[in-house]
């Protein structure tokens, strides 16, 4: 699909009266979902929002957010979604690099120029030139190794990165795809621009309960254990397709969705690439599936690279962007990775190995064997020093209160190697919750240190 005017304006012009986006029990056609953007650019550009301006938006998902993004990408300006739990901290050293003119806050105010999407007049239009290769989105990345790195993103990226998984995953304009993850997150924004690419319907709602969120909804995208809660429960009779992610899937969940009629899809990918590189149906082996059309991956030196359409323009850094690729344009991705017959395994993070007693352990090796057990919805494994051996491992659970973390240790047992064997079991603390996708390394790491 090659748009000649941004994806909104087009399906306006195609197929104005169709639903378009479904804000809570209101669902506007294309035609109304432009005048709606329309006049919240305009309010945008009047306060002054320029064509390449960084705009922070800092919210969680709801319709503003989500007409506000429209309408900043309207204004020709630079995204940057920012988790609203990100402390002030870190925003005072990420923010000063990132060239940020305006921010739009929901809940807290930014130390920049504010600008206020309250600030419209019903009918009044702007829009900049639709230009694919502007730079549209920057993408925090997950800061496993210090502070998070903004990965910059063109519409052309995005819209190639939406083609690569609809060329696999059945999604039209008749269906609707919840929006379920957060927009301040490469895989909420995945779901936007898979929307915009088909001109079906998106639909935005309080997720609380799931069930209800779901309503009328075909498309999904969802973590393993809000499928179980779905499935123990009685799934809403649309829901067709669930694109799964977050943890390791068990063979045992698909099938039980499937004999519901729901269809699920795993795979890998990462914010550079904006969202899915590989994805494959659902079949409790191993490997995440082939690369996707427009993407290309090999292995050097035990290491995952990719080059691909959706790749990220780079980092931005003081008013630049720095380069992220060698010179073939391929991406280092730092995933530990085999290829077999085309199809992809990732081990683990290369930056996640360590050596206990001269032994390397891959936490992720272990992860996906106690996450096996039904009473854990997710573990980590991080290395604790160590005088004898240099580090040994230790499991930081999330799993069911009325869990005994000693039997956890007894059922592991001669499923795993015994230098794999964590020697502490924790269980993971509330202050690491933050409210994201992911749990950083670095932060749990550190709190297993002041532990011991």
């Amino acid at each position: 699909m090659t748009f000649l005017d941004f994806p909104w304006q087009h399906w306006a012009q195609l197929r104005g009266s169709d639903a378009a986006l479904t804000l809570g029990n209101e669902t506007l056609n294309w035609r109304e979902l432009c005048q709606r953007v329309d006049a919240l650019a305009d309010g945008f550009q009047q306060q002054g929002v320029r064509d390449g301006q960084g705009v922070a938006l800092r919210a969680k998902n709801c319709p503003e957010m989500v007409l506000s993004f429209l309408a900043l990408l309207q204004c020709g300006a630079r995204v940057l979604p920012l988790n609203p739990q990100l402390p002030e901290s870190l925003l005072v050293q990420l923010l000063p690099d990132l060239t940020i003119s305006h921010a739009l806050a929901f809940s807290s105010s930014l130390c920049v120029a504010n600008i206020n999407p309250l600030t419209m007049n019903e009918g009044a239009r702007f829009q900049v030139e639709w230009q694919p290769s502007r730079y549209a989105s920057m993408t925090l990345t997950s800061g496993s190794t210090g502070l998070p790195k903004a990965a910059v993103h063109t519409a052309d990226a995005h819209l190639a990165s939406a083609a690569g998984v609809l060329a696999v995953m059945d999604y039209s304009s008749h269906d609707s795809w919840l929006l379920s993850l957060p927009l301040f997150h490469v895989s909420g924004q995945g779901i936007l621009w898979r929307w915009l690419l088909k001109g079906g319907c998106m639909v935005v709602r309080d997720l609380h309960p799931l069930s209800e969120a779901l309503q009328g909804c075909s498309h999904a995208s969802l973590v393993p254990t809000q499928l179980w809660r779905l499935l123990e429960q009685s799934p809403p009779r649309d829901l067709r397709e669930v694109l799964l992610g977050g943890a390791a899937i068990p063979v045992e969940l698909t099938q039980a969705a499937l004999a519901k009629g729901i269809n699920c899809w795993c795979g890998y990918g990462m914010t550079e690439l904006a969202s899915t590189v590989c994805a494959k149906r659902a079949d409790g082996l191993p490997d995440v599936g082939e690369a996707l059309p427009g993407r290309e991956v090999k292995i050097v030196d035990e290491e995952v690279w990719i080059r691909a359409s959706s790749l990220a323009s780079g980092y931005w850094k003081a008013g630049a962007v720095q380069p992220l690729v060698n010179a073939q344009g391929w991406f280092a991705t730092r995933d530990r990775g085999i290829l077999n017959e085309h199809r992809l395994t990732i081990i683990g993070r290369l930056d996640n190995l360590f050596f206990s007693g001269g032994e390397g352990i891959q936490p992720e090796e272990v992860e996906s064997v106690i996450v096996q057990h039904p009473a854990v919805k997710q573990v980590f494994v991080v290395p604790m020093d160590d005088a004898e051996f240099g580090q040994r491992p230790v499991a930081v659970v999330d799993a069911d209160d009325d869990v005994d973390l000693s039997l956890l240790a007894q059922w592991l047992q001669g499923k795993v190697a015994r230098f794999q064997q964590p020697v502490r079991w924790l269980r993971l603390p509330d202050e690491i919750k933050q409210g994201g996708i992911k749990i950083s390394r670095v932060q749990l790491s550190a709190w297993v240190k002041r532990y011991f």
